[in-house]
């Protein structure tokens, strides 16, 4: 996307990626917690990849819906985050956890848009930066 038109695009996408993020949630395996949490990604060619989360009874094995959606843009041949979208439903707007900050982070610039929402609404905007400043990234291990 050129940086010129790439808020006005990401803008554009924001309705597809929260009814998907929405319709990933629906599709969440969380018998222990009743947390259920939704996330799509969009890449670099304009494609959304969804992931929710998928609890285990061991519960360090359990893996969050953006681990679930990361893999699958890392599948279909995505490297790079353009936005994302987290939906889960609680008082205060449900942002990534902080391992999954991390894993966003290696995808995408501080500057990439995150969008958290409920079932009826968007609750916040954040970038990926204000939600994991300073975080450490490919750019550290440069040589």
């Amino acid at each position: 996307m050129a940086p010129q038109t790439q808020e006005a695009s990401l803008e554009a996408h924001m309705q597809a990626l929260i009814d998907a993020a929405r319709a990933a949630r629906e599709r969440a395996y969380a018998p222990y917690s009743q947390f259920a949490v939704g996330a799509a990604l969009l890449d670099e060619y304009g494609r959304i990849h969804c992931g929710c989360n998928v609890e285990n009874a061991a519960y360090p094995q359990s893996q969050c819906a953006e681990a679930s959606a990361i893999g699958q843009l890392i599948l279909a041949g995505g490297r790079r985050i353009m936005a994302a979208v987290v939906v889960g439903v609680a008082p205060e707007p449900v942002t990534p956890c902080g391992g999954c900050r991390q894993r966003l982070c290696e995808f995408a610039g501080a500057d990439t848009a995150l969008w958290t929402a409920d079932l009826n609404q968007v609750r916040g905007r954040f970038t990926l930066g204000e939600l994991l400043p300073a975080h450490f990234g490919p750019r550290n291990l440069r040589r």
